[in-house]
């Protein structure tokens, strides 16, 4: 479990005379955070939160409310972090602000009560609008590192997120030198300092899934550190859900899918094209069965690595994997340390503003693959809000990637609840993908390919291949009669009835 090590465990990654001067508890580094401060963190997933920080500022956080003083601060993440490290920020009612993305329950019902601010966006943006002053300033930038370099250069650790940008604009940086993180991680970094604002852009030279465009390390002002707090604390593993006959056969059809692109000619017979998965168990089920396809070679461009992506590129299935963090389960995070010199020569972990960046998805021809929580039958997809007005996460990465992407894949179980929910509805309440960004979605029952479709094509298919069978009579009668009204127009709908289904769930339980 998480907790701060002596001096001497971490030591020997203090390379920098200058840096060993500032070393000091967590507890005293939580001084420099003050109530109503804007404070940036490190973390993406489970990976790479601060392990000791966090908790201190939670706690002085409850003995200041003790005192009957109010103290939030305003949160700033990569990502979703540990479910620990949010929660004991939410429990003492620490957060006033929370940006971009969020996966733990006690913080979700906060946000949904209307108890605490969240700001869902693209994580490609947010590196942008942190530098626009979109957020105000930030106050305190709390990152952790695997070490520092005799030069005072920071080496990081198993995710990079935002790390780059929160050292870059933050008033003041907390370094957590977590020693837990292997020594030999260092060098499998890449980290871009070529980004600008407009009207100073260039492009960005990545043309290869490998190529390096950086440089190992973040580079800091030592001037701006306050504090360095040592740690030995293992990172938060992510539960590794067997794959079931539903994922299993999500993942037939995408298999099934690439192949007959291959045969079309629109994907490289060997090579296909850069791969990118969200995380959970249908994505693990999708990379997992990649190595029963013959493929050899392949490339992976995302935002995390997960167990099955290991797996891939330990037996040669993968030849080249990029990513911004690890998303690992207990066995995949044994399995990296065990070999993290061999998975340091295949796997490149960058700033998120650069694993996300659309220009980059574009260029490489980027196979997007992503989960939804519903999509209507026409294609638009909504993959945050549960019927409609409660946040689940977070739309993250997902809408990165599908705009973008050579192929935009989305997939879901056809049912959810013991079946009282279809992913397939007539008409999504909440779009995070509109039909113009969606091009595939499969389910456990088959595969919905509406490239060159127009909508009432969309929607025979969309019913028939991928609604569950209980749920497509019910689908058909509302098309067939939305079909027949007088002026259907192009996206026939009965406005009166297009969301039956989510108001039938809300009133009895379920939407049969």
């Amino acid at each position: 479990m998480i907790s701060s090590s002596s001096r001497s465990q971490a030591s020997g990654r203090i390379r920098s005379a200058a840096f060993a001067t500032k070393v000091m508890s967590a507890e005293e580094a939580v001084g420099f955070i003050h109530p109503a401060d804007t404070v940036a963190i490190s973390g993406f997933g489970g990976a790479g939160t601060p392990k000791a920080v966090v908790p201190a500022l939670a706690e002085r956080i409850r003995e200041t409310r003790a005192t009957g003083s109010n103290f939030t601060i305003n949160l700033l993440t990569g990502a979703s972090v540990t479910s620990e490290t949010e929660k004991l920020l939410t429990e003492v009612d620490g957060i006033a602000l929370r940006m971009p993305y969020q996966a733990e329950s006690t913080a979700r019902k906060k946000i949904n009560d209307g108890r605490m601010d969240y700001v869902d966006i693209h994580l490609s943006h947010v590196a942008q609008q942190v530098w626009e002053g979109y957020y105000g300033k930030v106050d305190v930038a709390v990152v952790e590192i695997a070490g520092i370099t005799e030069d005072g250069e920071l080496i990081p650790s198993s995710s990079i997120g935002n790390n780059k940008t929160w050292l870059d604009v933050a008033d003041k940086v907390i370094l957590e030198v977590n020693s837990w993180v292997p020594a030999e991680m260092e060098g499998m970094h890449d980290v871009y300092y070529g980004t600008a604002l407009p009207p100073n852009r260039t492009p960005i030279q990545l043309t290869r899934v490998e190529d390096r465009i950086g440089q190992p390390t973040f580079r800091v002002d030592p001037a701006k550190v306050i504090a360095v707090v040592e740690t030995h604390g293992r990172d938060g593993a992510n539960p590794l859900t067997p794959s079931d006959g539903v994922s299993q056969a999500i993942a037939g059809h995408v298999l099934d899918f690439f192949a007959h692109e291959v045969r079309a000619g629109r994907l490289p017979a060997d090579s296909l094209l850069p791969l990118q998965a969200g995380i959970g168990n249908v994505a693990n089920a999708v990379l997992g069965g990649l190595d029963r396809g013959g493929y050899k070679g392949l490339t992976c461009y995302s935002e995390v690595i997960q167990d099955s992506m290991l797996r891939l590129v330990k037996d040669g299935t993968v030849a080249h994997a990029s990513a911004t963090a690890l998303a690992l389960s207990e066995e995949g995070i044994e399995e990296l340390t065990a070999n993290i010199d061999f998975y340091r020569e295949h796997i490149i972990l960058r700033p998120q503003e650069i694993s996300n960046h659309p220009e980059i998805v574009r260029r490489l021809g980027v196979i997007a693959m992503n989960g939804m929580l519903e999509a209507d039958i026409y294609g638009n997809v909504n993959s945050t809000h549960v019927m409609g007005t409660k946040i689940m996460n977070g739309i993250g990465g997902s809408g990165d990637f599908a705009r973008n992407g050579y192929v935009s894949v989305f997939l879901s179980p056809s049912t959810a609840r013991g079946g009282t929910i279809s992913a397939i509805v007539p008409m999504v309440p909440h779009v995070d993908h509109t039909e113009h960004d969606t091009q595939v979605i499969v389910t456990e029952h088959g595969l919905a390919d509406l490239r060159g479709l127009s909508p009432r094509r969309r929607a025979h298919l969309i019913i028939e291949n991928c609604a569950h069978p209980e749920y497509r009579p019910m689908l058909h009668d509302y098309f067939k009669r939305a079909e027949a009204q007088p002026g259907a127009g192009q996206t026939p709908h009965l406005l009166g009835e297009a969301f039956g289904f989510h108001q039938r769930y809300l009133e009895t339980g379920s939407m049969r």
